[in-house]
């Protein structure tokens, strides 16, 4: 049987219950409500599809680099020349960042992530937009430390390695999708994700549907994934997963290792459930439209 043309070449105080009415706070609510829509729409078209699942990186292995090349979609805005892709795919880098890098990144997080927790579901935090899950809800995550009496919450060695990561990964993209990174800006949500195999409490709270990010977020044209905890060992199931028409191709996650892709439909994907134990994650993401761009997190 003739494989599918896949190219392997070995990336606050909480506010008043009902009453948040910050622009940032309420953005991560939209878009919850959208991913949910979109999502509902794109499952019940490929749940129509083959099963059949290929593993692209298992959790056990080291990879240098593997790359994996798709057919574009129509999805981007060719105006963008020297940024928008030319081709499109799927890249999987485990020695990009450091260990000490992503020490730092996991005691930063588990800092913010202290102050709140989600009551079902993914906690996000967002030190762009200060955003913290809180129970069912997003609260400002400075103002919340503010209050608790130990602002700032994050050190300027916390953001510095939080910068430096994150370049990183926009020049891995620049090199591998052959774009002028200096035409690449940061773009929102950039967030840290923390999953655990409590129930869903809303329907915000199911992540495991299939997406696309280009769709349901608008300024993405690069996702990128940081793991920072492992896939059989830290947790089970929670496992990346690309939803093909020919058999779905599926990421296991492991500590350092950064998988990118270009965020068009091309590259439809879910997450499964996680059954046990803690998944964490840093997702960034890159536009090209320079009026979506997000500044650094300012210390506070």
């Amino acid at each position: 049987m003739k494989r599918k043309q896949f190219q392997v070449k070995d990336a606050g105080e909480e506010r008043k219950q009902n009453g948040d009415k910050s622009p940032k706070i309420s953005f991560w609510r939209r878009m919850l409500f959208r991913f949910l829509l979109i999502a509902i729409a794109v499952y019940i078209v490929r749940s129509r599809m083959p099963r059949e699942t290929s593993t692209l990186a298992y959790s056990r292995e080291k990879v240098e680099k593997r790359t994996f090349d798709v057919p574009c979609s129509t999805d981007y805005d060719k105006k963008y020349k020297g940024c928008t892709p030319a081709r499109c795919g799927r890249v999987i880098m485990d020695r990009l960042i450091e260990p000490n890098e992503i020490s730092s990144l996991k005691a930063l997080l588990q800092k913010g992530m202290s102050l709140g927790g989600s009551s079902g579901g993914p906690t996000i935090l967002d030190l762009h937009s200060g955003a913290l899950t809180k129970g069912d809800k997003f609260v400002d995550v400075y103002k919340l430390a503010e209050a608790e009496g130990i602002s700032p919450i994050f050190t300027a060695e916390d953001q510095e390695v939080y910068r430096n990561v994150k370049e990183k990964i926009k020049k891995a993209i620049g090199k591998a999708f052959g774009v002028d990174q200096s035409l690449l800006y940061l773009t929102k949500p950039t967030f840290f994700s923390r999953m655990t195999s409590l129930p869903a409490k809303t329907l915000h709270d199911q992540y495991w549907h299939p997406h696309v990010d280009k769709v349901t977020y608008g300024s993405f044209y690069y996702t990128s994934l940081l793991y920072l905890s492992d896939y059989d060992k830290d947790f089970t199931g929670g496992r990346f997963i690309f939803v093909d028409s020919g058999g779905n191709k599926t990421v296991e996650p492991a500590t350092g290792r950064v998988s990118f892709f270009t965020s068009g439909s091309e590259n439809v994907h879910r997450v499964e459930k996680v059954m046990s134990g803690t998944r964490f994650a840093l997702t960034v993401a890159f536009t090209c439209e320079k009026n979506q761009a997000i500044s650094e997190p300012k210390r506070r």
